[in-house]
């Protein structure tokens, strides 16, 4: 997958710098970004930028004895070099751990032309202030440039994402169906003589990403006055009559891409209020679709979600920033190696770009009532969104 990282370059070049240094396993997204590789334990990329050290607009990793073969096969790096190739053992010997290894990296960057960097702000201090020590230049990028650019997603991404969200959307309808199975008993729903609980249709939910090769740490399986706190993960048996939130943002064990989606479903018959607040969460995300295309403001998509409910008398944390019921998060958040990332449908004045993923999820949300979500995964096009989610909105389970 070939990456534009020309407004990395514009950033480096901006800040007078010669690369940009992560050190960071493979779960850190800008880490697995930039160099195209997954590995448990830390190792360091080195992008030196167009135009310095040996030519620039290139990469570099610099790994372990244990992770150099599988690199050298599978990184996105225009070399893969150990740390033997900087004497870090000897070095590490003389010097002990921690200097030892600052002193291999220092001379890993010397060797690419590099005699200074930026790293992210969330950056180990420890190698910061080793490779300064050792006179290597580096500046804290708080422009978080690296997740700007990777906001922006190749097809291939899209594609990556689009798969994850098929996973994504059999586990949906694994717990749907256990739901749809369920008998009710005293109020409580019941499956194979057992109450029905949040933790085993969670359970189900992970099998069934697990045989479609995702998986999860946790997902949200809410009902009652759990469900009124957007991220409670819900516990004990589910009750029928009350809005029950699902909400599920697998990654793909391949890829490693986020999927994102939310349903909020009702087995029995929801009170007036409920179904009302379903019916204005539906109005209020279609309204919220219909704003997104590219040059759109993150602001102004939150905002159309803010209207439809203000207009109907809800609170939202925009009219009132103090207010603990209605919608009492953001509209969406942006969805990638990271499920929680660059641009943000909030307040802020994100400007949308084309090939950005984001969510759409309005809510409500009281303890009184329970919680309603409604949650789409879509792509920013030029002229509107191309929707990754093809999954029923509804409400009421029918049996």
């Amino acid at each position: 997958m070939d990456l534009d990282l020309s407004a990395l370059d514009s950033y480096l070049d901006d800040a007078g710098v010669d690369g940009y240094l992560v050190d960071a396993d493979g779960e850190d997204a800008t880490q697995r970004y930039l160099s195209g590789f997954d590995a448990p334990d830390p190792y360091v990329t080195l992008y030196v930028r167009e135009g310095a050290g040996d030519g620039g607009g290139t990469t570099h990793l610099l790994v372990s004895a244990l992770e150099y073969g599988r690199a050298a096969k599978e990184a996105r790096a225009d070399t893969v070099e150990r740390g033997s190739a900087y004497d870090a053992q000897a070095l590490v010997d003389e010097y002990g751990q921690h200097e030892g290894s600052d002193r291999a990296v220092a001379a890993f960057c010397r060797a690419h032309g590099v005699e200074s960097v930026a790293m992210p702000e969330r950056a180990p201090l420890g190698p910061a202030d080793g490779l300064r020590e050792r006179g290597i230049e580096v500046t804290v990028d708080r422009d978080e440039t690296v997740e700007r650019v990777r906001a922006i997603k190749t097809e291939t991404e899209i594609d990556h994402i689009r798969e994850a969200q098929k996973a994504n959307e059999m586990a949906m309808s694994r717990a749907e169906e256990l739901l749809r199975e369920a008998t009710v008993d005293d109020g409580v729903l019941h499956h194979d003589g057992e109450p029905l609980t949040s933790e085993r249709v969670r359970t189900a939910i992970e099998i069934e990403l697990l045989h479609n090769g995702c998986a999860l740490d946790e997902t949200i399986v809410a009902c009652g006055p759990d469900a009124a706190d957007p991220h409670d993960r819900g516990s004990g048996p589910l009750h029928a009559d009350e809005p029950i939130i699902v909400d599920i943002f697998p990654r793909s064990k391949e890829t490693g891409y986020f999927a994102d989606m939310t349903r909020t479903f009702c087995v029995g018959e929801p009170t007036d209020r409920a179904q009302a607040w379903y019916d204005l969460t539906l109005e209020a995300q279609e309204a919220a679709l219909g704003a997104i295309e590219a040059g759109a403001l993150g602001n102004e998509v939150h905002g159309a979600v803010c209207d439809v409910y203000e207009a109907a008398g809800e609170p939202t944390l925009r009219d009132d920033d103090a207010t603990e019921t209605g919608f009492i998060h953001t509209t969406g958040h942006g969805v990638g190696l990271d499920i929680h990332e660059y641009p943000r449908l909030s307040t802020a004045e994100n400007e949308l770009e084309a090939g950005m993923v984001v969510t759409v999820e309005p809510g409500l949300y009281d303890p009184d009532v329970g919680g309603v979500r409604i949650e789409d995964l879509v792509v920013v096009r030029e002229d509107g969104v191309e929707n990754l989610t093809d999954y029923p909105k509804e409400f009421v389970i029918e049996k």
